[in-house]
């Protein structure tokens, strides 16, 4: 499973790029508002962080008005993957965007029905929100499990970018699940490193050590 963090904090980023875990990054509006910046500076200095696809988000809402903006967006790096938002404007530009071989990340997806038609028009990466259907009652992972299948039944080239994750049980059973992507917050991705036998076991080896008197080099 590729793992990509969902921020638009640059020091985040360059951390966890650091220990070779990150695979891209996913961003949108609200996101890089928070970092009070302009949103192309903020989009083209997480580009020069990861290898890996950048998700930059559309704003516009009519296809000419998101082919407008993916041009912009397109030409700030290599690694850009434009977002755009899962109705019938975002997969026309969807369709036309990845002809022209943009990658292209179709969100907001809540419904099995939704990622068979962005597969159809070649998403790249198709984005269900689990953790917003946990949210009204459902079971986000039901949803994953739904495009698993779908997806293998066709033999579809998307990718399955679980997004929404709130917690790492979201990012394992994905995993269990078969999706292709995860995308999490930092905090998230963190805390899949911690567990108190780990803890336990480093403050037992430091006790021994420190009996020793010993120093490494």
């Amino acid at each position: 499973m590729k793992f990509f963090v969902d921020t638009a904090d640059t020091a985040d980023i360059a951390e966890l790029a650091a220990t070779g875990l990150l695979d891209g990054v996913t961003t949108n509006p609200s996101l890089i508002a928070k970092s009070g910046r302009q949103f192309l500076d903020v989009v083209k200095e997480i580009c020069a962080l990861t290898d890996g696809p950048v998700s930059a988000e559309v704003v516009a809402i009519d296809h000419a008005g998101m082919m407008r903006e993916a041009e912009i967006l397109r030409k700030l790096a290599d690694n850009v993957c434009v977002k755009v938002p899962l109705t019938l404007d975002g997969l026309k530009t969807c369709k036309a965007l990845t002809g022209e071989g943009t990658q292209v990340n179709v969100t907001l997806c809540f419904a099995p029905a939704q990622a068979l038609l962005a597969a159809k028009a070649g998403a790249t990466f198709i984005s269900p929100f689990v953790g917003r259907l946990d949210d009204i009652g459902q079971d986000g992972m039901d949803l994953i499990r739904d495009i698993r299948l779908i997806y293998d039944n066709y033999a579809f080239d998307t990718e399955i970018l679980v997004a929404s994750v709130r917690h790492p049980i979201h990012i394992l059973e994905s995993a269990r699940i078969g999706a292709d992507v995860m995308t999490a917050p930092p905090a998230v991705i963190k805390a899949l490193f911690n567990h108190p036998l780990t803890d336990k076991g480093i403050a037992g080896f430091m006790a021994d050590w420190a009996k020793t008197g010993q120093t490494i080099g």
